[in-house]
């Protein structure tokens, strides 16, 4: 009896205290949320996400921008001001009972109890709610869910939904599902909104106008790596799929996020902006001039340039009453460029001085470029010297080119003077122009002056596999094989160099020439081993040799990771390597990503490409020379089961792990290769490794450090753990790494680096004297 009084009197108590949430209607329809209130900033990224601070910051003011377009879409369903949003939003309510309208007593004290108390304990969320499987059901967890997002807790409901799911009672709802999407995309959560979209699409259902609109927007306002893409499917799915035709401001909005990257980078984005352009024509919707320009630009840097489809996109421009502005014309500049017309581009260049007193460095640049498509070098070095006169400053882009074409033209005198001028200015890069220089020394077979440039570039510049093989090529044209065996040994030793496919078919060729078969036999094992392709000259030589000396012609061998290509891969997970699996996951796939403005990754991307160069994705094997300049900042390998030991150790259940035997495999080389992909120095030249995964295992990895006489301290920020060696223990992990780390990470600004992107920065905030975590 004392029992039931206490249950009933706790069962009033709740009930009283919750009465915010009895209402008279039946039917709840969710509010949408106060105009005033602004939506919560999407946190910022850590140095893992492969973002800049600085280009966190710009897509941060592009989400600002886009705040009008968020108010304005929630303003216009509210109101109701279009009938087919009306349609959406009363097909979206959710039925609920009332609290009170609930027949046990126990049930709304259980009910109510956990609305006040689930939102406060998200963590241990899922562990509350499996205590109350034996009494909840569909419509108690349905009304559990709406009342998390009336009290704006979507996390929570997103826990409830996704708890319901799993239960054997549930049934799919469709008008939760899309309230609970639009909520989590207002809130700019979305990976939990796409993740509620996916289960709409999987009941075979289409989602609502809103719910693509608003996970269009969540994408956008996103400063995540691959966000655009998604972003892009999503909007393509809201026309295929669901038959909506996209608000003015959302296709703008798209559009403006697909021209806001540099142009090598937007210029993959061509079709989805024509797709863009298409719907807003067909939808009868004014196109904007910056519309126009955009599509210009984009189609300008293409590789292949469609010179009809920028004429047609002029007309319209002419047909709208819209002048071209300079963004235009230098568009058009550039295709001039690539295409080589001269008459054009002198057309487009007098518009350009009337815009313009003084036209943009680049703008000479092009029409320079264009003159050397014509065969007129000496119209583009006076042009080049025009540039000189009409602008403070000649930049080294302009030297670049001007020393390019001439070294084309082969005019040596000029191309000399020009370089001394380039070398006299200060300015950086100078490789692309060696790199000309030599060429046209092997082209007219100066071997002497090539050498001179080699010796003189190696001093100024990086080491360059392009440069590397020039010389090489020189050195075995001339017969000083000796010398040219020491230099392709020098190129394999060393990491930011390394050797490829045209640096061993240079040495192979000398080898068969001088008659030393042994050594080309050894470079041909060599090149099957890497899968570099050998010259058919070349090949028809060693098919002769080989039949001669075995039995067997000898095939490619089948892959294996060496010893040091499984060290290099520990240390690049434990610095943050992804690896991605099939759903059996029996095949892995290994994902390198480089930081676009890190010192550091600029030489490792193409070191870690070399090593891994037999086992990349036939994609990002291009045939002939490749150097730094070419190598993607993400390339990845085939999918094979010879990854599966690291899937299993790093990549648990798709998410970063730190395996329990990690203390063992802690050896120098796997150290370095941590530091230079996930490590850095800081302004005080403390040493900094970056590790996500579990506490346990960071702990693991701190008893190991102790034991090799190497105290460290750590902080935690976020999921991330910064494991920090400071003072001389900095110096005695240097000590111990200096062997393995490539040569020109080890010349580059220690401390304060500006180049190191977002972690140098960021872990300026780590203050490792406080007591540890």
């Amino acid at each position: 009896m004392r029992t039931s009084t206490h249950t009933l009197s706790l069962s009033l108590s709740l009930s009283l205290s919750l009465s915010h949430l009895r209402h008279s209607p039946c039917r709840i329809s969710l509010p949408p949320p106060l105009l005033s209130r602004r939506p919560r900033q999407f946190p910022r990224l850590s140095a893992s996400s492969g973002t800049s601070a600085a280009s966190v910051q710009q897509q941060e003011e592009e989400y600002e921008s886009l705040l009008p377009e968020i108010e304005a879409f929630e303003f216009e369903r509210s109101a109701g001001a279009a009938e087919d949003m009306r349609k959406v939003s009363s097909a979206a309510e959710v039925e609920v009972k009332e609290l009170n309208e609930l027949p046990e007593e126990w049930r709304r004290a259980r009910l109510a109890w956990l609305c006040k108390d689930l939102p406060a304990h998200k963590s241990t969320a899922v562990k509350i709610l499996n205590g109350q499987r034996k009494w909840m059901r569909q419509e108690d967890a349905t009304y559990l869910a709406v009342h998390c997002m009336r009290i704006r807790e979507n996390e929570t409901a997103f826990r409830v939904y996704k708890w319901m799911m799993q239960q054997s009672w549930y049934r799919f709802d469709f008008a939760l599902a899309t309230k609970l999407a639009d909520f989590l995309g207002r809130d700019r959560k979305f990976s939990k909104c796409r993740e509620v979209f996916d289960d709409i699409i999987n009941q075979g259902r289409v989602p609502s106008e809103s719910t693509f609109h608003i996970l269009v927007v969540a994408y956008l306002s996103a400063p995540v790596q691959g966000c655009l893409d998604e972003a892009c499917s999503i909007y393509n799915r809201m026309i295929q799929l669901g038959g909506y035709q996209p608000r003015l401001s959302l296709h703008n909005s798209l559009f403006k996020a697909l021209v806001s990257k540099p142009g090598m980078l937007s210029k993959h984005y061509l079709r989805q902006a024509e797709f863009v352009y298409h719907h807003l024509v067909t939808s009868g919707f004014q196109v904007h001039k910056d519309i126009y320009g955009g599509l210009i630009w984009l189609h300008s840097y293409q590789d292949s340039v469609d010179k009809e489809r920028i004429d047609e996109i002029r007309e319209e421009m002419v047909r709208a009453g819209i002048e071209q502005g300079g963004e235009v014309l230098i568009s058009i500049l550039r295709v001039c460029a690539k295409v080589g017309d001269a008459e054009e581009a002198e057309k487009t260049w007098s518009k350009l001085l009337q815009l313009e007193i003084d036209p943009p460095p680049h703008a000479f640049v092009y029409k320079m470029e264009v003159y050397s498509k014509v065969g007129m070098p000496k119209k583009s070095l006076e042009i080049f010297k025009e540039m000189q006169e009409k602008l403070e400053t000649t930049s080294a882009a302009a030297y670049n080119k001007i020393i390019e074409i001439l070294c084309k033209a082969q005019e040596l005198e000029s191309a000399e003077s020009i370089m001394t001028e380039f070398l006299n200015s200060g300015l950086k890069p100078l490789t692309p122009s060696y790199i000309s220089l030599l060429n046209m020394y092997y082209n007219l077979e100066l071997h002497d002056k090539l050498e001179e440039a080699f010796f003189q570039c190696q001093e100024k510049c990086r080491h360059s596999c392009t440069v590397y093989s020039i010389y090489l090529d020189s050195l075995v044209k001339v017969g000083n094989l000796e010398k040219a065996e020491n230099i392709f040994n020098q190129m394999n030793r060393d990491g930011s160099v390394g050797v490829n496919g045209r640096s061993c078919n240079i040495i192979l060729s000398g080898y068969l020439s001088s008659g030393n078969h042994l050594k080309a036999a050894k470079i041909y094992d060599f090149m099957c081993l890497k899968k570099y392709e050998i010259e058919a000259p070349l090949m028809e030589k060693l098919d002769h040799l080989l039949s001669l000396n075995r039995k067997v012609v000898k095939r490619p061998m089948s892959l294996k990771l060496t010893k040091e290509q499984r060290e290099i891969l520990i240390g690049l997970l434990l610095g943050g390597l992804q690896i991605d699996s099939d759903d059996q996951r029996k095949n892995h796939t290994i994902r390198f990503d480089f930081k676009v403005n890190s010192s550091y990754h600029y030489v490792l991307k193409s070191h870690i490409h070399r090593q891994f160069y037999e086992w990349l994705h036939p994609s990002f094997k291009p045939s002939g020379d490749i150097d730094n300049e070419k190598i993607p900042n993400k390339f990845c390998t085939i999918a094979s089961s010879h990854f599966g030991f690291y899937a299993e150790q790093f990549w648990s259940k798709g998410q970063p792990t730190i395996p329990t035997l990690v203390h063992r495999w802690l050896s120098p080389c796997v150290l370095a290769y941590w530091y230079m992909y996930g490590g850095c120095r800081n302004s005080s030249g403390d040493i900094l490794l970056k590790i996500k995964g579990r506490r346990e295992g960071v702990e693991n990895i701190v008893r190991k450090f102790k034991a090799m006489s190497l105290d460290c301290k750590v902080k935690r920020k976020g999921r991330v753990f910064w494991i920090g060696f400071l003072g001389s223990n900095s110096s005695s992990f240097w000590k111990l790494v200096e062997p393995y780390v490539l040569e020109d990470v080890r010349v580059f600004p220690e401390a304060g680096d500006h180049t190191l992107e977002g972690g140098s920065m960021e872990n300026e905030n780590i203050n490792f004297n406080s007591d540890s975590d």
